[in-house]
């Protein structure tokens, strides 16, 4: 495979991270919900429409309803419009050139590598698990300073517009936040990404390969468009369930707003487990999960698609 590899994984989640980027905006809004004035100050409520007034809502009220995916989505339309949804797309374009082309092609190396045949057809599953782990964890080192980006850049909106960051791309925000905070910024939650990125790469290429070789093996169908489609649901479905939980404690400790002179509203990811445990519930690690696999069931499909697509084209290289 070797460079090819990376080409055909990096065309590949480019694509899925594009046409799927408004999904995913709207789970990180979610995942936000709930969080105390420390680690968010003055939040725009989720439910204010525009020309509102900040206001605070208790958090630590189980009772208190809060909007779904349906309605978040809605809101953000009315309040910043259609192009809010596409917050952050320079972020993602980054992130997924850096994290998904390294974690896709190191993936398929590490497959073939560990083949008795040098091949990585037939490779059992406990090593596609471990490849999937590799993979994930390098490429998240790797990416993590635009995953920092896109998440405060997606997070943006919710604030009064007074406490914006106003990032104009990916590149103003990486700069301003080595400015402002540092270059360690750029890691921020960094332990957090690598552990979310090896669960997610070992789950979701693991179950795709896993998923496609059992529908061809048992001849339920060709190899071709529905087998991949079969595939790829059943491995976001598992990488979304797997994941979940982390993802939220990710995107609330990267997107925390740190100040000079002031304790940070988070002081590492098991403090932002305890707090976000006791102030909303254990289910709060599940916050978001609708639309994490109404965005990783698309996102998945459209990679793995994509990605099939483009290994057909470029066969002959």
């Amino acid at each position: 495979m070797g460079l090819k590899g990376f080409v055909e994984g990096g065309i590949a989640s480019i694509v899925a991270g594009c046409s799927t980027h408004p999904l995913d905006l709207i789970k990180v809004r979610l995942q936000l919900q709930g969080e105390s004035a420390a680690a968010a100050p003055a939040l725009r409520p989720a439910l204010a429409f525009p020309g509102s007034s900040p206001i605070a809502i208790p958090h630590s009220n189980p009772s208190l309803r809060r909007p779904g995916f349906l309605s978040v989505g809605a809101q953000i339309l009315r309040a910043e419009g259609p192009s809010a949804l596409f917050s952050g797309i320079s972020a993602t374009i980054l992130r997924q050139t850096l994290y998904s082309t390294t974690r896709m092609g190191l993936y398929d190396i590490l497959k073939t590598k560990m083949s008795s045949e040098g091949t990585a057809a037939a490779l059992p599953l406990h090593k596609k698990i471990a490849a999937g782990l590799i993979a994930g964890a390098v490429g998240a080192a790797v990416g993590n300073p635009a995953d920092v980006a896109m998440v405060r850049m997606q997070a943006d909106g919710r604030l009064p517009i007074a406490d914006r960051r106003n990032y104009r791309g990916v590149v103003d925000a990486l700069g301003q936040m080595v400015r402002s905070e540092g270059l360690g910024s750029l890691w921020r939650g960094s332990a957090l990404t690598v552990n979310r990125a090896m669960i997610v790469t070992a789950s979701q290429l693991a179950t795709y390969d896993e998923a496609k070789e059992a529908i061809i093996g048992r001849r339920l169908l060709p190899d071709g468009l529905p087998t991949h489609v079969a595939a790829s649901f059943a491995a976001g479905l598992v990488a979304a369930v797997a994941s979940n939980p982390v993802d939220v404690v990710k995107t609330r400790v990267m997107n925390m707003r740190v100040e000079k002179g002031k304790a940070p509203p988070y002081t590492g990811a098991i403090d932002c487990v305890v707090k976000t445990v006791k102030a909303e519930g254990p289910m709060a690690l599940y916050k978001g999960f609708i639309p994490t696999v109404s965005r990783q069931g698309p996102f998945t499909i459209v990679l793995f698609v994509t990605l099939e697509q483009v290994r057909s084209l470029l066969k002959e290289f």
